[in-house]
């Protein structure tokens, strides 16, 4: 099987840097972006399993990146993650086609944790 590969974008370089070592570990092929230009530029050169994207970013905002995301990869799963999470970007975010909405700050664990559920969905 193949590894799952992941794009994790979010204007933070801590939070990359957080996540891509914990997703390596874990087995997966992880890309990291802290441009949301640049990540949905990627996409359009590399099929993507799993996006994980932050919602307040500059340029493209995250519900953006979800919708293109959707267009150019209709077969990732998209995590969206932020810090400005209320019931409203969440039902948002869930309408435009995400799998999963976390809160941060979080545990590196709850986002390996979704990873590993949405692999299993992926898997089935």
């Amino acid at each position: 099987m193949t590894a799952l590969r992941i794009l994790v974008l979010d204007d933070e370089p801590i939070v990359c840097k957080r996540l891509k070592p914990a997703f390596q570990k874990a087995g997966y092929e992880v890309e990291t972006f802290t441009d949301s230009a640049a990540a949905l530029l990627r996409m359009t050169e590399k099929a993507f399993d799993v996006v994980i994207t932050d919602l307040k970013m500059e340029g493209a905002d995250g519900f953006q990146v979800l919708e293109r995301a959707r267009q150019l990869l209709p077969q990732a799963r998209i995590v969206v993650i932020t810090g400005f999470a209320t019931l409203d970007t969440a039902k948002e975010s869930f309408r435009k086609g995400a799998f999963d909405f976390v809160a941060k700050p979080f545990k590196l664990g709850d986002i390996t944790e979704c990873v590993k559920r949405l692999e299993k969905g992926l898997k089935a």
